[in-house]
């Protein structure tokens, strides 16, 4: 265990623990959430920050930033948020948006 020791520590419950190797066994969860469960559960064991970034592939400041949103919010801190995007072209009540009368033509 190589690098600068940390005052953060990681308390897993068992529950918590189990349901962040779940994460990463899935296949059908983002590669995002499933590095982020690896991040905390490694920090959890005791390896450094430093350590942890190279093996996950990402940067100290990343991997730190995860484990105070795991401390802070739980599991629900590791889901990634809602982003702002493009609104819809289409309707998602199945009813055309202005402009998108005839677009499409059967037949």
């Amino acid at each position: 265990m190589r690098g600068r020791k940390t005052g953060l520590v990681v308390e897993l419950s068992e529950v918590h623990r189990l349901e962040l190797e779940r994460w990463q066994r899935s296949t059908t969860l983002s590669v995002g959430v499933a590095r982020r469960a690896r991040v905390v559960l490694m920090v959890h064991e005791g390896h450094s920050f430093a350590e942890v970034a190279r093996l996950c592939g990402l940067t100290v400041r990343n991997a730190r930033k995860w484990v105070l949103r795991y401390l802070s919010q739980g599991l629900a801190g590791l889901r990634d948020k809602a982003r702002p995007g493009r609104k819809p072209v289409f309707s998602p009540r199945g009813r055309t948006a202005l402009g998108q009368d005839r677009l499409r033509a059967t037949g």
